[in-house]
């Protein structure tokens, strides 16, 4: 019997320590991984990359003089909520191709990644954005994003590996609704709608760690990580205030659980099935995981002890509920 889990999918609103809680788990030993957390050597998914390089081509295409594709500015919402569904599918496709070692190496990268966010719009109901441009447009930013979809492309496929038995893959990725919404969530919005659009096989071999905060502690902290000499950074990248209040403003993971009627899981109603995933939280209301974004050797002791314990308390209430 594997004695970790497939999957792990970490939420949290933005800036909630996700990056830093799955550095803490890198860095951790790996034994005490497996025995104490069920979770092995990591193997890291992540739509932040997928947001910022669709972020890129809008604002090449604004200095360009032509109409944006997914956000107004760069400071402001996406146009259209189904990309919160585009970027689930991406995650799905790369849940797959670590699974299956899909190996590719196109002539172009850029070009590669504007066909995939192209299929996953149409599988999410929306156009396919970018074939849409003219070629000489859509040429010349696929020329100026090569470099970055081809790091992007290359750091996945570095990852790939026969054995998974004793592996974990971890999927790193926010969502939430309106400041003040009330629950539950509606439309795109929120955990109920991205869970749903993920593919069964993933949703089959998932459970849920989130970690906890307020949206007025996640905005503090969106402002007080920001490195503007790396602003695509996933640890270091600062979300947009609008964004923060409109998409950010709450998320609906407790309120799923607590509505589940199925107990420590949350329930996803997708592909004429039901889904239980099950779900541990840790509280970083007291904020324990800034201090990992720095070198192992400065971390305080009784943070790690800390950490330690939160982590093995909700882990143990997934693996529980685990495939059952």
């Amino acid at each position: 019997m594997k004695k970790v889990f497939d999957v792990v999918l970490l939420n949290a609103l933005p800036a909630s320590g996700k990056s830093e809680l799955r550095k803490f788990m890198n860095e951790n030993d790996p034994e005490q991984m497996v025995n104490d957390f069920h979770i092995g050597k990591n193997l890291q998914l992540d739509d932040f990359p997928y947001v910022w390089l669709m972020r890129q081509v809008d604002k090449k295409l604004a200095a360009m003089g032509h109409p944006t594709l997914y956000y107004p500015d760069d400071e402001s919402p996406t146009y259209d909520g189904r990309v919160w569904g585009v970027l689930s599918i991406l995650l799905s496709e790369d849940y797959q191709d670590l699974v299956n070692r899909n190996y590719v190496q196109p002539a172009s990268a850029a070009e590669y990644l504007f066909e995939r966010f192209d299929r996953a719009s149409i599988a999410a109901g929306m156009k396919p954005l970018i074939s849409l441009l003219d070629d000489e447009v859509r040429n010349k930013i696929a020329a100026e994003l090569e470099d970055e979809a081809r790091a992007l492309l290359n750091e996945k496929q570095s990852q790939y590996c026969e054995d998974l038995s004793d592996k974990t893959i971890i999927i790193e990725f926010s969502r939430g609704g309106n400041d003040g919404a009330e629950m539950p969530l509606t439309g795109t919005f929120g955990y109920q709608y991205t869970y749903a659009m993920f593919s069964p096989d993933l949703l089959k071999h998932t459970a849920l760690l989130y970690l906890w905060v307020t949206p007025e502690e996640s905005r503090a902290k969106n402002d007080a990580r920001f490195d503007p000499n790396n602003p695509g950074s996933s640890i270091n990248h600062k979300t947009p205030d609008k964004v923060m209040m409109y998409d950010y403003g709450c998320d609906d993971i407790l309120y799923m659980k607590e509505v589940s009627d199925r107990p420590n899981t949350v329930k996803v109603e997708a592909w004429g099935e039901t889904f239980y995933i099950p779900v541990g939280i840790v509280d970083n209301r007291d904020d324990f995981t800034t201090q990992f974004r720095g070198p192992k050797e400065t971390w305080n002791k009784e943070s790690v002890e800390k950490a330690v314990k939160l982590i093995s308390d909700a882990t143990a209430t997934m693996w529980e509920n685990y495939k059952k």
